[in-house]
């Protein structure tokens, strides 16, 4: 299996990061994908990729909730990186008007010109959503030319939202919020493509049920997997097989 979104580099793992990945690994988890966030969670991003180097791999990009008045230097130096350490992805990027619309546009800038980043680089995209799938999809469809290629993280949307995604090529990360019993996705899951179907945690955040409030890890994404397998009457192993070859093949890992 494996974790397509983890930030095991945060804070949150620095008491127990080695026990955090022995317990995924005792889970079957046999990759754990970071995807970046702003300037100052490279360098712990990278050191966590280091210190498990056949399990970690890191992405590189800037995330919209940390889009602020200065965005283009910020834009310069997470593009810079990309020359310094070879990155799976351009993540994660995105458009968030939940906490705060004050910088709308500059997400929107920083969200296209990172959109061809991965055009010219031949990466696929992570991509953040939140209040925002009209504007994300509205200007994807300009953007894609059949050359762009990624997920939409966290997906908790509608049957619609996903198919429109799906026919843009783009994939669906599902986590925690899957097992919510109020989250609604009971009602979508059985009706995805699961060819563009795979996992995630985005731990430490939204720990799927029992542990939902508590701390996420990368050793949860069996519990998102198994929900999945429940509501489309698979085996788990079925779905372990389908999303892993996803990744496998998005990620080329």
């Amino acid at each position: 299996m494996i974790d397509t979104h983890a930030h095991i580099y945060a804070s949150e793992f620095d008491n127990d990061r080695d026990q955090v990945v022995e317990r995924a690994l005792a889970q079957g988890i046999s990759k754990i994908l970071l995807p970046n966030i702003d300037l100052d969670s490279i360098e712990p991003m990278l050191a966590t990729e280091a210190a498990y180097p056949q399990i970690c791999r890191s992405m590189m990009g800037l995330h919209p909730c940390y889009v602020d008045g200065n965005v283009e230097q910020t834009l310069a130096t997470i593009h810079s990186w990309f020359s310094k350490h070879p990155f799976i992805a351009v993540g994660e990027i995105g458009i968030d008007l939940y906490w705060d619309k004050t910088y709308k546009t500059e997400q929107e800038h920083a969200f296209v010109t990172q959109l061809n980043w991965a055009k010219e680089m031949q990466l696929p995209v992570v991509i953040h959503t939140r209040d925002s799938i009209e504007e994300t999809l509205a200007l994807l469809e300009k953007e894609q030319d059949g050359s762009l290629s990624g997920v939409f993280h966290c997906f908790g949307g509608t049957v619609e939202e996903a198919k429109a995604i799906n026919q843009l090529g783009f994939h669906l990360g599902l986590g925690g919020v899957s097992t919510f019993k109020n989250g609604g996705m009971d009602k979508v899951i059985p009706h995805l493509d699961m060819n563009y179907v795979i996992l995630e945690t985005d731990c430490p955040y939204l720990a799927p049920v029992p542990h939902r409030g508590k701390r996420n890890e990368p050793a949860y994404t069996e519990l998102v997997a198994q929900r999945v397998a429940d509501l489309r009457e698979l085996t788990l192993a079925q779905v372990d097989s389908i999303t892993t070859q996803n990744a496998k093949t998005l990620f080329r890992l």
